[in-house]
């Protein structure tokens, strides 16, 4: 399959993604102080930089897009593999979830406790509502 974008409309798409306060993020956030808790955003001096950490209670959220990062659950309907450049995509994201999960290992390892909501458990309000409580108050 060949890719339906121009090479240069491609790299414009490619340079206004953003890493931080995207759509899924700020549900996320929006939820959590809903819910009473503050937090802290992007802290840099812990590994990968989580979106959402809770200091006083040692505890982290990563919001994870489930396409960049790989979302491994089969009934995932976001994380699909592109048909067009497969050599390049496999890897880039195989190392994308090598580099989650080194995150993830370093913060547990240092302490942390770790939740990673995924971008396609959003679309139930109620279960990251209850999921962010549960995780949170533990």
């Amino acid at each position: 399959m060949i890719d339906t974008v121009t090479p240069q409309r491609r790299s414009e798409i490619m340079t206004n993604i953003c890493s931080k306060d995207m759509r899924p993020e700020k549900i996320v956030r929006s939820t959590a102080h809903r819910l009473g808790y503050r937090f802290r955003l992007h802290r840099r001096d812990l590994a990968g930089k989580p979106d959402l950490t809770f200091p006083s209670r040692k505890k982290v959220v990563f919001v994870h897009g489930c396409f960049w990062h790989w979302h491994g659950n089969p009934n995932c309907k976001i994380a699909r593999i592109p048909k067009s450049n497969s050599d390049y995509w496999i890897p880039k994201l195989e190392r994308t979830r090598d580099r989650d999960r080194k995150h993830i290992n370093q913060l547990e390892s240092q302490g942390w406790e770790v939740l990673v909501i995924w971008e396609c458990e959003l679309r139930d309000e109620d279960a990251l509502t209850a999921t962010l409580r549960r995780f949170l108050e533990e």
